[in-house]
């Protein structure tokens, strides 16, 4: 009960904005102010969704099958370049400049090159959600590890801690603080390359789901599957931040 409480109290004017932005569509579309085309009735929605429900289940866990493997090979990728980049200067020195540039260029526009290149399409939406959000997680690993208090440091030389017990017990969890912020930032590209990935190359997944419908004209499927997979996101983001909250919990 207490944890509802909390729960009411933190987020009721959250909650009030959502359910005023759905008001405020009611009663646009009933009243016939906007495009009944492009923005259909609730109960057109309504039955949309009764329809879809199955179907956007399937397209989820699709979504999810490409998603976890891209976060997976993401974040370990991520980690140990950034992890190798933060603790040598001379290595940071080479290739810092070279990383940088390569993370300019928009995976969008490497899409017409991965496509013909890749084996197939899924392989080649893996690769472009990867190129597409490990950036800022690497940027963040090296910044981490570069801005460790020396203290850490020079406690863990008092205690004769060295190698690869240095890096796990106190390299990497005195730079988790900035690596996970930069890992949870990352998740929103991962999340936006993975709906273009899904569009134009893909039979089944979220994004799969709202471009066939656009396509087809029907847009309150359409909106059905925009509404859906606007859910499922925020649930996937919140879950990644209480387990961010919960690895950082001895941080102020």
């Amino acid at each position: 009960m207490d944890k509802v409480k909390e729960f009411i109290r933190k987020y009721w004017i959250t909650v009030l904005i959502f359910v005023s932005l759905i008001v405020v569509y009611i009663f646009l579309t009933d009243n016939h102010m906007v495009n009944p085309y492009l923005f259909p009735s609730k109960e057109s929605i309504a039955q949309a969704f009764h329809e879809d429900k199955s179907v956007l289940l399937i397209n989820m866990f699709s979504s999810f099958g490409l998603m976890i493997p891209s976060i997976v090979l993401s974040l370990i990728i991520a980690i140990g370049l950034g992890t190798l980049l933060g603790m040598s200067e001379r290595l940071r020195e080479i290739l810092h400049p070279v990383i940088y540039a390569f993370s300019v260029i928009p995976s969008i526009l490497l899409s017409p090159f991965v496509l013909m290149l890749a084996p197939n399409l899924w392989s080649a939406s893996l690769f472009l959600i990867i190129y597409g959000t490990v950036w800022t997680t690497i940027f963040a690993t090296i910044t981490g590890i570069m801005t460790i208090d020396k203290r850490y440091l020079d406690k863990a030389k008092t205690l004769e801690i060295k190698g690869f017990d240095k890096l796990v017990k106190v390299i990497l969890p005195a730079a988790s603080p900035s690596i996970l912020a930069g890992f949870v930032s990352s998740l929103r590209s991962t999340f936006v390359m993975l709906v273009y990935a899904e569009m134009y190359g893909s039979k089944y997944g979220m994004g799969f789901f709202v471009k066939k419908y656009t396509d087809f004209g029907l847009f309150n499927h359409a909106w059905v599957g925009f509404i859906f997979l606007v859910i499922v996101l925020v649930v996937v983001m919140q879950i990644f931040e209480l387990i961010k909250k919960r690895i950082l919990s001895w941080t102020i």
